[in-house]
């Protein structure tokens, strides 16, 4: 795990724009999909849990991110947690943000990988970061090429925001300890009740 820099991504829980759901507490006890074991199920979690009881957190776990797109476009589900390109597409299809959400994502690399290749894709990619943050407009046009193309006479990426973002600070093992305990308060994995999940991470 690279401990010298992180991504953070946009997301929130949206429903169709005639649904009855106007606030966070009108999602008690409603399915909201999202991906199994994945940002949009920990970033759902953490967010509904400021509004709601656990009980009262109803999760639906659905296929991959844009399967979830397909069936919310088609009125298969009542709420979706969404992020990026999907989250995008779904707004300007009238859906509406209920709660939003984020989540962060390390950097993981095989450890065989020369640490001076690592070093210097790193330093590429935060570079890339900050001329989108100087001119996103010039750089969103590529949002197409990760959008299937059944979608993509659908959309107009222009109206999109920045998506994901690099984040050039270290991700410490602070924070990645107090992440096992989050996931291990809420028996996310049965694994951690074992001791956890380990990490090395590069500094």
């Amino acid at each position: 795990m690279w401990g010298k820099a992180y991504s953070v991504c946009e997301a929130a829980i949206v429903v169709p724009g005639d649904s009855r759901v106007s606030e966070p507490g009108d999602l008690a006890r409603t399915d909201i999909a999202v991906g199994y074991h994945s940002g949009s199920h920990y970033s759902a979690l953490q967010a509904l849990e400021v509004f709601l009881a656990p009980e009262d957190i109803a999760l639906k776990f659905v296929g991959s991110s844009w399967s979830r797109v397909d069936a919310a476009l088609a009125r298969k589900i009542s709420a979706v947690n969404v992020w990026g390109a999907q989250l995008y597409l779904l707004e300007q299809h009238g859906f509406r943000r209920i709660v939003s959400t984020t989540f962060m994502m390390a950097f993981m690399f095989h450890r065989d990988v020369e640490s001076a290749s690592v070093e210097g894709y790193m330093r590429a990619l935060i570079r890339a970061q900050a001329d989108i943050d100087v001119e996103p407009e010039r750089y969103k046009h590529y949002f197409i090429n990760e959008i299937p193309e059944r979608f993509r006479d659908k959309v107009d990426v222009r109206r999109f925001g920045v998506g994901e973002r690099v984040v050039p600070q270290p991700y410490t093992q602070a924070m990645f300890e107090r992440t096992q305990a989050w996931m291990q308060a809420r028996k996310l994995f049965d694994a951690l009740s074992d001791g956890g999940v380990s990490s090395e991470l590069v500094s």
